[in-house]
């Protein structure tokens, strides 16, 4: 798997950026992969609509432009990797 070349802070329920609660996209060329350390979220696809819940075993990947949301589902800490490659993993 190659190395991110960005991650954001670890965040909680309580300290999601409220840009990530709604509906945003990856810049072109950037993947994001969306880690859940402790707890689960809900990863929102918006087109096509679909939904995957997150846990430590479970890691969501966003391609490219692709609009998506995050939903805490109770605690919940998590953190996102960003890779300018597709991640394999």
């Amino acid at each position: 798997m190659p190395e991110p070349y960005r991650s954001t802070p670890v965040f909680d329920q309580d300290t999601i950026p409220s840009g990530l609660r709604g509906n945003h996209r990856t810049k072109a060329g950037v993947w994001g992969v969306i880690r859940v350390l402790e707890g689960a979220l809900r990863l929102t696809y918006v087109e096509p609509r679909s939904e995957i819940v997150l846990e430590p075993s479970v890691v969501g990947v966003v391609k490219p432009e692709q609009e998506h949301f995050v939903t805490p589902l109770g605690s919940v800490r998590m953190q996102v990797d960003f890779y300018n490659e597709p991640p394999h993993g």
